[in-house]
């Protein structure tokens, strides 16, 4: 049986020159770049190259950008460091209710040290409105973060419209745009953001490995001390394979961002052709317009998100759902719940497929027509 992955938002399989280049540099590179002498100076140029490449690749500067582990710890870094850096400015905070678990769980631990934070609503395609970020805004608005792309429905959020808004005002503007860099065209400049979050495994790069964006006059603290790495703002001595692996990522996919744009797109219209043919009853939960083109989220009435995932399963497809299954008892999807309220069946029906490297248009057929046949067996 042929095993196929459709759950690439969730994470992605490195890409064979990714593999390559870490194993090359952990093969000749093992200085400490923070020594002085050649071994260290070499393992160096590599952390320098790649981070230009990185800033470029968002039309940043180089030392705008701060490694992390990945976007987690860049959105924690964000927040957390903004909250401490301007708390004398003010302690209100502004985001969304579908932001990732890694923004959501961090503004509710502030929540409980004293600061405000506005939880905006989205509409049923999952956006959010620039008239309630607008209204929300306060004199002691020191941060509003609004996540570039959802990884759960896909929806893309007005970034650059909210930037605009935002720029008459002193709050600084954070997005987590971990789930759609490297698919689409970012330049921080024109979006107006002051810090965005990235991580290496969504685009086909090593897991453990993110960067942090920071506009230089942003006023950020440090989330870890100890020696002066990153220019004293993220303390540890640098993954230089890793690191170096994530720059080989960022450049396969800046190559392929058009190709592989146009190629997931054309998945999705061909995995929701193929339902139709087959006569399966389903609703897509997001907008086609505003989408990541690689993520499709689809509800099957009279069908159950466990049984559904373990009957695609052992049917060789991988997928997911953004609910939470533990020992027979489902946590809704708070993305879901936000769009459609906590008494729509969607919460118990709906599963996304996420498209990326080695998916064929073959692939996405075989899964489609397994897909019809779960549901048909499923909503008898």
């Amino acid at each position: 049986m042929e095993r196929i992955y459709l759950d690439h938002a969730a994470t992605s399989p490195m890409h064979p020159d990714v593999i390559d280049r870490m194993t090359e540099v952990m093969k000749t590179e093992f200085g400490n770049p923070s020594s002085i002498h050649f071994f260290g100076r070499s393992a160096r140029h590599i952390i320098d190259e790649a981070r230009a490449a990185l800033a470029k690749s968002i039309g940043a500067n180089a030392n705008d950008i701060i490694f992390t582990s990945g976007g987690t710890e860049a959105d924690n870094h964000a927040i957390f460091g903004v909250a401490e850096g301007y708390r004398e400015n003010g302690k209100h905070i502004i985001t969304t209710q579908i932001e990732h678990h890694a923004v959501l769980h961090a503004c509710e631990l502030l929540e409980k040290q004293g600061y405000e934070i506005t939880y905006l609503p989205v509409d049923q395609d999952g956006r959010v409105s620039i008239e309630d970020v607008s209204k929300a805004l306060r004199d002691d608005t020191i941060l509003v973060t609004i996540m570039y792309g959802n990884n759960e429905i896909g929806t893309l959020q007005p970034i650059r419209e909210i930037g605009q808004l935002i720029s008459g005002h002193s709050a600084i503007f954070h997005t987590d745009a971990v789930q759609a860099y490297g698919l689409e065209e970012m330049d921080v400049t024109e979006l107006g953001v002051d810090l965005l979050s990235v991580s290496a495994h969504k685009i086909n790069g090593p897991k453990g490995i993110g960067f942090l964006y920071a506009h230089p006059n942003v006023k950020l603290s440090a989330r870890l001390y100890g020696g002066e790495q990153e220019r004293k703002r993220r303390a540890g001595t640098e993954n230089v394979p890793s690191i170096a692996g994530f720059q080989k990522a960022v450049q396969i996919s800046g190559q392929e961002m058009a190709h592989k744009r146009n190629e997931y797109k054309a998945f999705k219209t061909l995995f929701m052709a193929k339902l139709k043919q087959e006569n399966v009853e389903f609703e897509q939960n997001g907008s086609l317009d505003y989408s990541l083109p690689h993520v499709l989220n689809l509800s099957f009435p009279g069908t159950n998100v466990e049984a559904m995932l373990v009957n695609l399963d052992l049917a060789g497809i991988a997928a997911s759902s953004g609910s939470a299954c533990t020992a027979g008892s489902i946590d809704p999807s708070h993305v879901l719940v936000s769009m459609f309220g906590k008494k729509s069946a969607k919460l118990q029906n709906s599963i996304r497929f996420s498209f990326g490297l080695f998916n064929t248009r073959e692939q996405v057929e075989i899964a489609a027509g397994e897909t019809a046949k779960i549901v048909k067996r499923l909503a008898k």
